[in-house]
């Protein structure tokens, strides 16, 4: 069992940044590969970014050059870096985390977060 929970969501202007954090609590973090997804209104759950057990990164198109995620295993805990903020980038995003599967597919995941709300601005 992994608890993860979200943080670092908020209101923010277009053009400006937000970092999100994930902590993870129960079996070891360092097993786990760990992804960010978001969720806008009636809209499904999109991937955003990944990162796996040895640190490779995985973007999606729409974020690339904007976000990053890094990982720190000593604190258990997954970043999500936002720059250059839009107003599409608006939504509730997800931490999970998943020991097998394609990072792209929110169905591998085992574990969610609750999720943290991120909204942009014009």
């Amino acid at each position: 069992q992994v608890q993860l929970v979200e943080s670092g969501g908020g209101l923010v202007q277009a053009g400006g940044s937000l970092r999100l954090s994930c902590s993870a609590s129960g079996r070891t973090f360092s097993n786990y590969a760990m992804g960010w997804f978001r969720q806008a209104p009636g809209k499904e759950r999109e991937f955003v970014a990944a990162i796996s057990r040895s640190g490779t990164t995985y973007y999606a198109d729409s974020v690339k050059g904007r976000f990053t995620i890094p990982r720190d295993n000593d604190k258990n805990t997954i970043y999500l870096q936002m720059n250059s903020l839009k107003p599409e980038d608006t939504a509730v995003y997800y931490c999970g985390s998943r020991t097998r599967g394609n990072y792209y597919y929110a169905e591998t995941y085992d574990y969610w977060g609750q999720g943290t709300q991120v909204t942009v601005s014009s």
